[in-house]
């Protein structure tokens, strides 16, 4: 391809609404242009890129043996009802209504059309396992959009639905789908992290996400070095090695505490550290219960581990009023309240009943001291794991101190059980002749996402570094001529290029060398071919490695020659590649 063909819109500055780097970096390199909140234009060099990361991700699905298909991304509100998702989905669901008054969703994931469509297809056990996908637009109405294309409205995502006879075909699948994604992201360029996950509205019985540790990334990892062990701090299970006091704890009394609310104030105020105050954290449900979770004061409540406990899909705290109408006192709520129909008491698993602490006394101003739960209360309460893990925390699988770090999602795998099936109603005969209601996986990728997150693991002050995979053009060919004749043997150079399956962008413009180099750094392509003065002079080239920063001069024999020079240089790059895999 020849620039002077081309539309690419480079730019010096980043754009005012960028703050990271890979939403600067794609606007800059004319890969991409806003079209509104949270809704991108492509443009070619951009599509080039999400091109080929779709590439890869098919060879390696019709590798494993999964089969594409391409369903609508308009899907009838039916379906979804069925499933019980059409409430569940909220307002990240964009619905809208036919002129029939037919009520329809772009659809954000496809389960339901899946489940539908082939339900009447696999009839037999012999019919199964299956893998099934497809690489299409989803539609998803985030709350605020951000981080350019990492999180948008509108996305490509590679979605794909596994159908099983048992427990025992659901987990080979789900194994070789591990190893397809760890080898897809490996050839993107991306290092990734397997962690634990919450299922969430998804369903089944377990999932996991692949991770690229980020600062930009949105979710926090809870990382063990010494057994290896990954998890999602939703997900990660929090152990506290509770053992009773010795010493004689003396009666608890209630002291003045005047404005003392937070955490910290009252520790101080009390002459203790947060680690030995309770605090109190109020919700109200979907289904309307009022919950009151009591927790270390150190500690943060994990809204997932409460919400799955529940079996709630949503909680909001309790507004002053609300507290007040069911008989606490904001601010001041300790475990002295009294068992009440109004509300739910949990407690944390970082409590121990033996241990004295500073709490609430349930009365304006004014707080307990020497509070010990399990001689003070006037009945047990219900005790689980309600914590957000954090940094040092005991490793769940070795009790090693656990290191935190952010991560960004890239793609998300799911044993879903029998929940969409069941919900369907979809039967297939089994070896017996009777009817069993088959379990499934699902496994998604987002492309958008990976193509950004490449460029936040990989990018520099001069721009993006492009793993070759997937950068738009593998070779940058900078030319810098004077006159028509020198322009006419470029060209010849070009055209051979090509003809030998050389992926190479000719930058033929009427433009200064400096100007070219610049546009061929931001854009980041991970070879650079310059044919200019010494060329022309001594018949002497040079070879850049965009990520080294080597620059190689080597004398022009002949084409056969420069082409062989510039596979060398490809071939290593592809192989810094495959070594990940």
């Amino acid at each position: 391809m020849k620039a002077s063909n081309y539309i690419l819109p480079t730019a010096k500055e980043d754009p005012a609404d960028a703050v990271v780097a890979s939403h600067k970096l794609m606007i800059r390199a004319g890969l991409v242009r806003k079209s509104s909140a949270g809704l991108y234009n492509y443009l070619p060099m951009g599509l080039r890129v999400l091109r080929k990361i779709e590439k890869i991700i098919r060879e390696e699905m019709d590798a494993s043996g999964a089969l594409e298909f391409e369903l609508p991304i308009l899907t009838p509100a039916e379906l979804w009802i069925e499933s019980g998702r059409w409430e569940l989905m909220g307002k990240e669901m964009f619905r809208q209504k036919d002129r029939h008054d037919a009520e329809y969703s772009l659809g954000p994931t496809h389960e339901e059309s899946f489940t539908s469509l082939l339900k009447p297809i696999l009839k037999s056990y012999k019919d199964l396992p299956v893998n099934v996908y497809q690489i299409r637009a989803k539609f998803r109405d985030e709350i605020r959009p951000r981080f350019g294309v990492i999180r948008s409205r509108e996305f490509t995502m590679k979605d794909a639905y596994s159908f099983h006879p048992d427990d025992a075909s659901l987990n080979l699948t789900y194994e070789l789908m591990r190893k397809v994604y760890r080898k897809i992201f490996s050839r993107c360029g991306l290092n990734t992290i397997p962690v634990q996950a919450d299922s969430g509205s998804m369903g089944g019985s377990g999932s996991e996400e692949f991770m690229v540790i980020s600062p930009i990334g949105e979710e926090t990892l809870a990382l063990c070095e010494k057994c290896g062990y990954s998890g999602n701090v939703e997900k990660t299970q929090v152990i506290f090695k509770n053992s009773g006091q010795q010493e004689k704890l003396s009666p608890y009394e209630k002291i003045s505490t005047p404005g003392k609310k937070t955490i910290n104030e009252v520790a101080e105020f009390t002459g203790t550290i947060p680690e030995n105050t309770i605090k109190s954290v109020m919700y109200k449900s979907d289904n309307k219960e009022n919950i009151i979770v009591f927790i270390r004061g150190d500690r943060e409540v994990n809204e997932v581990k409460l919400k799955n406990f529940l079996k709630s899909l949503d909680l909001r705290t309790l507004s002053n009023e609300e507290c007040n109408s069911i008989g606490c006192v904001p601010g001041f709520t300790g475990p002295t309240i009294p068992e009440k129909k109004e509300y739910k008491i949990i407690f944390d698993t970082s409590i121990n009943p033996q241990t004295a602490y500073v709490t609430g006394a349930n009365e304006t101003d004014f707080h307990l001291k020497f509070f010990v739960p399990g001689r003070d209360m006037s009945f047990k309460p219900e005790t689980i794991d309600l914590s957000l893990a954090s940094k040092n925390d005991p490793c769940p699988n070795c009790s090693s101190p656990l290191d935190t770090q952010k991560g960004i999602e890239v793609g998300h795998i799911f044993k879903l059980g029998d929940k969409y099936t069941k919900a369907f109603d979809f039967k297939v005969s089994d070896k017996n002749g009777k009817q069993l209601i088959p379990i499934m996986g699902t496994y998604g990728i987002g492309v958008n996402r990976t193509m950004a997150t490449i460029i936040e693991q990989s990018n520099d002050s001069k721009g993006i570094v492009w793993p070759i995979s997937v950068s738009p053009f593998e070779v940058s060919l900078v030319s810098i001529t004077k006159g028509v004749e020198e322009l006419s043997r470029i060209e010849k150079i070009y055209q051979y290029l090509v003809q030998n399956g050389i992926d190479v962008f000719w930058d033929d413009r009427d433009l200064g060398p400096g100007f070219k180099f610049k546009d061929s750094e931001i854009v980041g392509f991970p070879v650079r071919l310059t044919l200019g003065k010494n060329f022309f002079q001594d018949s002497t080239f040079s070879i850049l490695n965009r990520k080294s920063g080597e620059e190689k001069t080597s004398v022009f024999l002949s084409n056969e020659k420069l082409l062989e020079e510039i596979n060398i240089l490809r071939k290593e790059l592809f192989f810094s590649l495959e070594k990940n895999n």
